[in-house]
């Protein structure tokens, strides 16, 4: 199928496969022209994880070593994530963890690739993707990792800044959502001693998490 003249929202409906299981999506999201960043990445990194996850991850896209790997949250920010959520006491397969748009946008940088956050039409082209698994893996708990996530899914007008840890019911996306800051953000930090209270304000964001997994 010939990619769209346009980023038009939604452009990747075209190509969802029938079957809206996480396997046929994930094989299908290979082929997917809904916009031009397939164009620069070596491939579309899906979602991964359970299908009954109670806890569904959203950040905003592949970084280098996701676009590597195929592999969501597996470079640094993905360690720091990885810890957050074992200091929380929430076991990692509990976790169905994907990004809000699909492929890596980047620009060199000498021999590096140095991440760019992607335009709202971009976003919005890949916005069923998300929605399709959202849909199918209908998890218990969602949070929005960064402000472009939050976004997608909560509005343009969602400010992670000044509702950064909130509880939110009746979003329509799942009994509860969160929107907190990416892990990515916290590994910019300027010390080791921000890094770490950074890192800390996750842990104890994510443990309100988990009492909601426990207890509703």
């Amino acid at each position: 199928m010939d990619p769209p003249t346009d980023l038009a929202a939604g452009a990747a409906e075209a190509y969802l496969p029938g079957e809206r299981s996480l396997e046929a999506m994930a094989d299908a999201a290979q082929a997917c022209r809904g916009c031009d960043l397939w164009r620069r990445g070596t491939q579309a990194v899906f979602g991964e994880g359970a299908r009954d996850a109670p806890l569904l991850l959203v950040g905003e896209q592949p970084g280098d070593r996701e676009d590597i790997e195929g592999r969501p949250f597996v470079g640094p920010a993905g360690l720091l994530l990885d810890r957050v959520l074992e200091g929380a006491g929430i076991p990692r397969d509990q976790a169905y963890v994907t990004n809000a748009v699909k492929h890596f946008k980047w620009e060199a940088r000498g021999k590096r690739r140095i991440h760019q956050r992607p335009r709202q039409d971009e976003i919005d082209a890949c916005g069923p993707w998300l929605a399709a698994e959202i849909e199918v893996v209908q998890p218990r708990v969602l949070v929005c990792l960064g402000a472009t996530a939050a976004q997608a899914l909560l509005g343009k007008s969602f400010r992670v800044t000044k509702q950064r840890g909130t509880i939110l019911e009746d979003t329509g996306l799942a009994p509860y959502v969160m929107a907190t800051v990416h892990p990515s953000a916290v590994l910019r930090s300027r010390s080791s001693d921000e890094r770490r209270a950074g890192e800390e304000a996750l842990v104890r964001e994510f443990a309100a998490v988990a009492r909601l997994l426990i207890d509703g």
